[in-house]
């Protein structure tokens, strides 16, 4: 960090996979960091391995969808860790199924966590990012939001994330405030292990399948995702905002 003062991040979703890796890579890189989660308790792993690191972190429960509890989450983190100016909307949840099979409260369930978790937890930090005239905003999207079979209300809101993040890229880029997007292509997550499953696949012949279409011939781990949001979350990112960024493996149109 070029500056002496720790920044305080957020990380949604992190009590496992791409969040927890990301909250473990912003900590390495000086920041004290708010494991938020749906479950407190599920939180424990990621805020020990950073704490064993030498860093700070702070383990939190609240439902993103709920209006209330997010509010009472980032005001919690501003007490106990002090004001935060990063926020990475990673939470998320998968309700797969073809259109004519997909319930309504499959395709709310979606939305509520990915898109009304975002914007409540966004717009209640923002307010931190204005004061200190600096703030990072980074929205997990998808390589599912340019379309994937038996995920649409996942890839509704996937895409919905990148319009999200363009419009704050616009609304808050005065107040020294960047917000960027990262678009993970196949990552050993346990979302794709449950999409393996819902296929009839076993995981390791799921990986297997995915790398031979994906240029680099591998899969992605969450943190090579963890490497490109803490990019996006430093001081020398701050010319960087509204853009969406592939972590694929390869082009994606």
């Amino acid at each position: 960090m070029s500056t002496t003062e720790q920044r305080v991040a957020v990380v949604t979703g992190a009590a496992r996979g791409i969040g927890a890796a990301t909250a473990v890579r912003l900590a390495a890189d000086g920041r004290a960091v708010a494991v938020l989660d749906l479950d407190e308790g599920a939180c424990k792993d990621t805020v020990e391995a950073i704490t064993a690191a030498g860093g700070t972190a702070l383990a939190v429960g609240a439902d993103v969808s709920d209006e209330a509890q997010v509010q009472a989450a980032v005001s919690r983190v501003a007490d106990e860790l002090g004001a935060p100016t990063i926020l990475v909307n990673n939470a998320g949840v998968l309700r797969d199924n073809l259109l004519f099979k997909m319930s309504t409260a499959d395709w709310d369930t979606v939305m509520s966590v990915h898109l009304r978790g975002a914007f409540l937890m966004t717009r209640a930090a923002q307010k931190y990012m204005v004061d200190a005239k600096f703030g990072r905003v980074v929205n997990l999207s998808s390589s599912s939001a340019l379309g994937n079979r038996g995920q649409v209300n996942y890839s509704a809101a996937k895409a919905g994330m990148q319009g999200f993040t363009k419009t704050l890229a616009i609304e808050l880029g005065k107040f020294g405030v960047t917000a960027n997007a990262v678009a993970p292509g196949f990552i050993v997550t346990d979302m794709t292990a449950a999409t393996a499953a819902r296929v009839g696949m076993g995981f390791e012949d799921f990986q297997a399948a995915a790398a031979t279409q994906i240029p680099v011939q591998r899969v992605g781990r969450p943190e090579d995702v963890a490497n490109a949001i803490a990019f996006f979350t430093g001081d020398a990112a701050g010319f960087v905002s509204g853009q969406v960024l592939y972590v694929a493996g390869g082009p994606l149109d």
